[in-house]
């Protein structure tokens, strides 16, 4: 992980958005807190309000959830519509698995599953775009839990792909980011979703659970790295 330099002044908070009573903002809030950051943590799904400015924050990132970007729930739909404000205020922001998929759906993308009923449960390989090559270095292997994706946003640009849900990363404008994959989950937290989500691990091309936590061993260490270069770039003036 990068050392970063601990600040006399401690940086703006950055609004965190989570979607159950008991999810976590794992890595992505020890990073940032690292960073000098304070975290505003918001569940809309229990009724936390949502700022009417990010004026005072750093940015925001909106978490995954077990629901759809494509549900009815007027929470949903307040937050996807919540997403105009750091695009009308330029303000640095990450969408991660649903968050991704509600940015998507704010810009008139489409979010669907997949045509022949495919998951990405595990661990699966990751390719950058030549745009995405260029910003900096990708991990190989990423970690999926989801069973639908996204249509690539018009006037987005295209960061990175995959094998069976083709949009992975992607920017919107200067400051605005949505991945599909997770790199915030801490071990405890992964032994959690697999122990909770083992109902889905009967999904067509869903790992079981040992390869979640075998893929770990191998995989996790590069994506901590590039998630801390990620978060680095997007919230380095925060």
């Amino acid at each position: 992980m990068l050392d970063f330099p601990r600040k006399a002044h401690r940086r703006r908070p950055v609004l965190i958005v989570l979607h159950q009573e008991t999810s976590s903002p794992g890595r992505v809030g020890h990073i940032l807190q690292a960073m000098g950051h304070a975290l505003d943590i918001r569940r809309p799904v229990l009724g936390d309000p949502l700022p009417e400015t990010l004026e005072h924050h750093a940015g925001a990132v909106v978490f995954g959830g077990p629901m759809s970007a494509n549900d009815t729930e007027p929470y949903v739909r307040r937050e996807i519509d919540w997403l105009s404000l750091p695009l009308k205020e330029n303000r640095p922001f990450l969408g991660i698995c649903l968050g991704a998929q509600m940015l998507v759906r704010h810009l008139g993308g489409t979010v669907r599953s997949h045509e022949e009923g495919w998951a990405e449960i595990g661990w699966y390989p990751l390719k950058a775009t030549e745009a995405g090559a260029a910003l900096m270095a990708w991990p190989d292997m990423v970690y999926q839990f989801h069973r639908e994706g996204f249509d690539l946003p018009r006037d987005a640009t295209l960061l990175a792909t995959g094998q069976h849900y083709e949009n992975q990363a992607f920017r919107y404008g200067e400051n605005a980011w949505g991945i599909q994959f997770h790199g915030e989950l801490t071990l405890a937290m992964m032994h959690r979703w697999v122990v909770r989500g083992a109902h889905r691990f009967e999904l067509p091309g869903a790992q079981v659970g040992r390869a979640h936590l075998d893929g770990r061993l191998l995989h996790d260490a590069a994506l901590r790295l590039w998630m801390t270069a990620f978060l680095d770039r997007i919230f380095h003036a925060g």
